[in-house]
Parts: C-alpha cells; sequence; structure tokens
C-alpha cells in the first residue's frame, strides 16, 4: 500500500480491521484489507464498481463473517457480530405504509423501547435533521433529500458512534448532494460519529475525508491511501483550491484515469 501524503491523524482506534479476506464460491472478493477509524474520523473507501467495497461493508457490519481477518471496536473482537456498528445503504428502505416518524423510531422499538417513549424520544432529533413538520408525512411526501435524512435519523438511532455509508447520496442531484454533504458533516461533529464511507466520487471523498483508501482490483484491496490536507474543518473555498487540484490529480492517478 502506498502512502501519498503526509500521516493519519493521533490517537487510537475506535474501530479497525485487520487483515479482511472474503471469498464468494472459492473465489476471493477482498483480500488482505486493513484499515483503522479514529475517534470523530472519517474515512472514505474510493474506487470503481466490482472492487468489492460493499463486500468489505458487509463483514466490517458484521452481516458477513471473513474468511480470513478479524474486526474490532475499542479493541473488543467483534468479527461476525451484527449491531455494534450503524450501517446505511445506498437506498433509503423507508417503509412507504408507515410515517416517517414510524420509520425512525424503528431501531429503537427492535431494541425493546415502547412506540410511545420511541416517538417522543425521535421527534426531538426531527429540527436537528430538517425535518420538523415531517413526523406525520409519508416517505412519499418527501423530497430525496429529505428521505435521506430520514433514512439516516433512523441510521442514528441504533445509537453506534460508527457508522458506515454506502454511497448514501449518489441518487441525489449536485445541488442537493453538496448541501447534503455539509450537513451531515455538522450533524458527525455535532453527534460525535466516526464515518466510513463508500463513494465513487473523487471530490466528494475529498470534501468529507480526513483519510481516503484507494479500492482497486480484483479481489479488492487498498492500493492507495491519502491523507487529505488541510485537516477538518476546511474553508468553502477548498473545492477551488490549488491543494483541493493536487489531490484530486494523485487520487485520479492512483485509480488509472
Amino acid at each position: 500500500m502506498e502512502d501519498t501524503i503526509s500521516r493519519m491523524r493521533g490517537g487510537p482506534a475506535l474501530f479497525s480491521c485487520e487483515r479482511i479476506v472474503k471469498n464468494y464460491e472459492g473465489e476471493p472478493v477482498v483480500e488482505n484489507v486493513s484499515l483503522e477509524l479514529p475517534p470523530g474520523g472519517f474515512i472514505s473507501l474510493l474506487g470503481p464498481s466490482g472492487a468489492g467495497k460493499t463486500t468489505l461493508f458487509n463483514v466490517l457490519a458484521g452481516v458477513d463473517r471473513p474468511d480470513a481477518g478479524k474486526v474490532f471496536y475499542k479493541g473488543e473482537d467483534i468479527t461476525g457480530i451484527s449491531g455494534r456498528v450503524s450501517y446505511m445503504l445506498q437506498k433509503d428502505l423507508l417503509l412507504e405504509y408507515r410515517t416517517v416518524l414510524d420509520n425512525v423510531i424503528l431501531p429503537l422499538l427492535i431494541r425493546g423501547q415502547k412506540k410511545k417513549a420511541a416517538r417522543e424520544y425521535a421527534a426531538a432529533f426531527f429540527p436537528q435533521f430538517g425535518l420538523a413538520g415531517c413526523e406525520k408525512k409519508y416517505p412519499r411526501e418527501l423530497s430525496g433529500g429529505m428521505r435521506q435524512r430520514a433514512a439516516l435519523l433512523r441510521t442514528c438511532m441504533s445509537h453506534n458512534p460508527v457508522i458506515l455509508l454506502d454511497e448514501p447520496f449518489s441518487a441525489l442531484d449536485a445541488i442537493t448532494r453538496r448541501r447534503m454533504q455539509d450537513w451531515y458533516c455538522e450533524i458527525a461533529g455535532n453527534m460525535k460519529l466516526s464515518t466510513i464511507f463508500i463513494t465513487h466520487d473523487v471530490e466528494e471523498a475529498l470534501l468529507l475525508s480526513d483519510t481516503v483508501f484507494v479500492f482497486n482490483g480484483k479481489p479488492g484491496n487498498i492500493t492507495h491511501r491519502i491523507e487529505v490536507v488541510p485537516h477538518r474543518p476546511r474553508g468553502h473555498d477548498f473545492p477551488v483550491s490549488a491543494e483541493f487540484t493536487a489531490q484530486k490529480r494523485t487520487i485520479l492517478e492512483a485509480i488509472g484515469l
């Protein structure tokens, strides 16, 4: 693996994996993947479709067991154990027959909380997530951006400080996507979330991340690690800065473009 810019910011890992290998039907899909996520950190996995990024996420979330390697949370081996991190897929998966509020409280109900208490608790977060007044609406009445906010709030109701996001903004138009990126960074800071993010968008990876891992090949593995400078939080002029352009070029070269 090639370190291309600087070193990762210090501090012990909150969440990590070591030498993950995952095969399907005898064919290797993910090979020898290791990464560390510090508290409050944001790392992106960037690479082409079919490289195994979602397969890796399924292992990190405990949905699948790896054929080799370990996953750790606060130093505890959680390999193959689900529910220790939050996982949001690309599609919002909101249930159309439930109100937005009743969609959001599903993780609380699964954990055994009573519906009335769960509704009262979750409703308090609606203003912070830009959803005030949407509690009794149905998903079909929301815009794409609002649906993603509702899905993310539902994810946060799991009360896990580590969140795995699999291309959550890819279906949105460019303006809405940029606004959602800024909004998520604010929410992640306020709620002290640590994020691993899958994207195919080089600019999105640079705007959001502390570290960008280029994930490439068959089987998929980390080929490059780029420490984004300057550190977060970054100014609004970062996307038009010389630093941004240089790091974008580095990443494009790393993925062969």
